[in-house]
């Protein structure tokens, strides 16, 4: 009879912390994110919510202009009344205002060339930028800044030792190549990476940005989820080619996104058409419409289609970004377009 009971009681207390914890979720999401208007449960800011006798535990992941909503979580929570308290552990990156994620869903398709061309389009436009290179198994976002082998310096801070970034171009830039030997392969195994990835979110000094870009790794692995899980990414930009078969990689790459809650901000199509030099006429040598197919699934905005052009290609080689280098090309015009959508998206409500 004894372990029939203990067994009836396990289930009882089960089904109590479920019904719990689903009150909490619903209260939760009352609480809105007034720049992306949406709950912070659904944008994935809330995580590892536990109900643990009559206590609640969760951790909230924020940028440092958001640090208002740990005050409306507790006082929300505070109506309910079997709580006898609630703890937030916060999770941000002390003077980031604004952590973002560019992502796709395979190699090959300018990833980093784009992102290295959003932080300097968003820099000539006065922001100030930083750009965390997390792409361990291809970090080139050193040599596209024009930064040969550095050494990174560490500083004593009150917080403990912080890695401190090197400032190119005007970008604060962080970068786990910085780490490796020249023209070795970047062979870590799983717990090490992991160590990297994490010391990499939370031991940088980077001072006060308004934005930080994270260039993710392609695909949807280990390295990603962890940076996707530890740091507080309140969107993500895809990056795709035209084509199908990039198409359909980065629909995987959506549903990585979707599990933690991550939104996605908007869609670039890479690669997008070449311009005819003499007559200006546009042909898509790698198809079409593969950007807009997936803006209209996604319901995101397709922020941009960035023509091919050779200049991105060795601007990219030689360390100058064409959206500092050539700030006049059809591509440069698009990144401005880009970074112009980011800052209404957020400048808003971040002041």
């Amino acid at each position: 009879m004894s372990n029939n009971h203990s067994c009836s009681q396990r289930l009882e207390d089960t089904a109590q912390s479920e019904s719990r914890k689903q009150e909490v979720v619903q209260l939760l999401k009352q609480i809105i994110e007034p720049t992306l208007k949406n709950d912070i449960v659904s944008l994935g800011m809330v995580r590892n919510l536990r109900i643990v006798d009559d206590y609640i535990y969760l951790r909230l992941y924020i940028g440092s202009h958001q640090q208002q909503l740990q005050t409306e979580i507790q006082s929300k929570l505070s109506s309910i009344s079997w709580c006898k308290k609630t703890y937030i552990q916060v999770c941000t990156i002390p003077g980031v205002r604004i952590t973002l994620a560019v992502s796709s869903g395979k190699g090959g398709v300018g990833k980093s060339t784009t992102a290295v061309n959003i932080a300097a389009a968003l820099k000539l436009q006065g922001a100030k930028v930083g750009l965390l290179d997390a792409d361990v198994y291809g970090p080139n976002l050193p040599q596209m800044l024009g930064l040969g082998q550095a050494d990174i310096q560490v500083i004593h801070t009150a917080t403990g030792d912080k890695f401190l970034p090197l400032e190119v171009q005007g970008i604060k830039l962080m970068s786990v190549g910085l780490l490796a030997e020249v023209n070795r392969p970047l062979a870590w195994r799983g717990p090490v990476l992991h160590k990297i990835i994490t010391q990499f979110l939370q031991d940088v000094e980077w001072g006060e940005l308004d934005y930080l870009l994270i260039d993710l790794p392609p695909g949807t692995g280990d390295a990603q989820i962890t940076i996707i899980q530890e740091s507080p990414i309140c969107g993500v930009i895809l990056v795709t080619t035209p084509q199908q078969v990039a198409i359909a990689d980065v629909r995987r790459n959506i549903y990585m996104f979707r599990q933690v809650g991550v939104p996605v901000l908007g869609i670039i199509e890479n690669m997008s058409y070449l311009i005819c030099g003499d007559c200006g006429s546009r042909t898509p040598i790698f198809g079409s419409g593969g950007g807009e197919q997936l803006a209209a699934e996604l319901q995101a905005p397709l922020l941009g289609q960035i023509p091919i052009d050779p200049y991105i290609c060795s601007g990219g080689d030689i360390g100058n970004p064409i959206a500092i280098g050539d700030r006049t090309s059809p591509a440069s015009e698009v990144f401005v377009k880009i970074v112009t959508a980011l800052e209404g998206t957020f400048s808003a409500n971040c002041s």
